[in-house]
């Protein structure tokens, strides 16, 4: 039997510390080797350490919400063999006094040996084994006593009106709870207030016809699925459409370092997904070498993992555009803000019917509005509606992607 160190391991590159953010196993319980044992969380990821062994968790040093660095001692479990039965019977005997021992309940001598008003007390509040837990039964008492005063205050008598019953009720239901920041809220944060307060952002506006792609969808969808085995969904032609509008103007792909801009002759598209976390953006890099089919494949993928929190630290950096969807949630129009350091973000919306002129006739057609925000000590007014016309005219005509024009 030997005591082994639960330990964070080496952190991304650029991340100092990590937040604890969950035990999933309790001091005493038996652990099997590649079990999980705690989660940490860093700004963009959270990491999972494994058991290297089988044994019984002996010890926490580290508490959740506490912040940890590379190579810190989170906490220790003792490996144990499988054909070392007594060495297992005497580690559970030891980890049980490593236990809090539970408070008794109260006994009915010691109900007896109580006064009269205190005996009254806990059989109508009916906190036997909880008075126990408080070294001090008078105090306790007291404490009952002092508050029964404000609770008869904030009582209603059965001859007052119906309206003060129900905002008495509301007064004593009221409640509020604070829970630490996480660390990828405050680095979030962060870098939402840099964005802010660093660029001069603005945001354009336009809309686009989205039938020809919706009826491509219900010509070839059905084939396309069974030829690659991944449904044939929008955000394929909306990332081939970005990719190729992107070479049409290389300041949106770009972005500032100091008082330099630098340019990249390569497309890595970062895709915001929505997690319990936050949003977070994994990158699809190369995306303009990318199939339709690969694109859909990659971006599933992608969106599974940062769901699952599975996501390498790699995957979340060194994108060049970003492209986030609020039309998943419903959203008719918004101002984007830009992921640093890139330059720009697409925001694509919710897709709705809307009476257009067309050719001067009013016809109903699925229309969507497209806003992206740019940083204007880059990207000036007319490459930024150019850019947005080029995407809207790509769209509207996919054929156009295939031809390169």
């Amino acid at each position: 039997m030997s005591s082994i160190d639960i330990i964070v391991p080496d952190l991304p590159e650029s991340v100092s510390d990590a937040t604890v953010s969950k035990w999933h196993k309790k001091i005493g319980d038996r652990i099997q080797r590649d079990e999980i044992l705690v989660d940490i969380e860093t700004d963009k990821v959270i990491i999972e350490i494994p058991a290297v062994d089988d044994g019984i968790l002996t010890n926490i040093v580290i508490n959740t919400d506490a912040s940890v660095k590379a190579h810190q001692i989170l906490g220790h479990f003792n490996s144990l063999q499988d054909d070392d039965q007594s060495e297992s019977f005497q580690m559970q005997n030891q980890i049980d006094v490593l236990k809090p021992n539970k408070k008794k309940s109260i006994d009915e001598k010691q109900i007896k040996s109580l006064g009269p008003a205190m005996r009254r007390f806990i059989n109508e509040n009916k906190e036997k084994s909880d008075i126990l837990k408080n070294n001090n039964i008078n105090s306790l008492f007291s404490r009952k006593k002092t508050e029964e005063p404000s609770i008869d205050y904030l009582s209603v008598s059965s001859e007052a009106p119906e309206d003060s019953k129900s905002v008495c009720l509301t007064l004593k239901d009221r409640s509020e709870k604070r829970i630490p920041m996480t660390n990828f809220r405050k680095r979030m944060t962060e870098r939402l207030m840099y964005t802010k307060n660093t660029t001069a952002m603005l945001t354009t506006f336009n809309e686009m016809n989205v039938q020809p792609i919706l009826s491509l969808r219900q010509k070839y969808g059905s084939s396309f699925e069974k030829t690659y085995s991944v449904r044939l969904g929008l955000m394929s032609f909306y990332i081939k459409a970005v990719v190729e509008s992107l070479k049409h103007y290389p300041e949106i792909n770009a972005s500032i370092d100091r008082s330099e801009v630098v340019y990249h002759n390569y497309f890595d598209i970062s895709i915001a997904v929505s997690t319990a976390r936050g949003v977070i953006t994994p990158v699809l890099r190369n995306a303009d070498t990318l199939s339709l089919s690969d694109i859909e494949k990659t971006v599933k993928e992608l969106a599974k993992k940062a769901r699952d929190n599975k996501l390498d630290y790699n995957e979340l950096t060194g994108g060049t555009f970003t492209i986030t969807n609020g039309g998943v949630f419903g959203s008719l129009i918004s101002t984007p803000l830009i992921n640093p350091p890139q330059s720009a973000i697409l925001g694509m919306h919710a897709i709705k019917e809307r009476p257009v002129a067309v050719n001067g006739e009013i016809v109903i057609l699925p229309m969507m509005y497209i806003a992206l925000s740019y940083d204007h000590r880059l990207i000036d007014g007319r490459e930024a509606v150019g850019y947005l016309n080029t995407l809207k005219n790509l769209l509207e005509d996919p054929a156009r992607i295939l031809l390169n024009i």
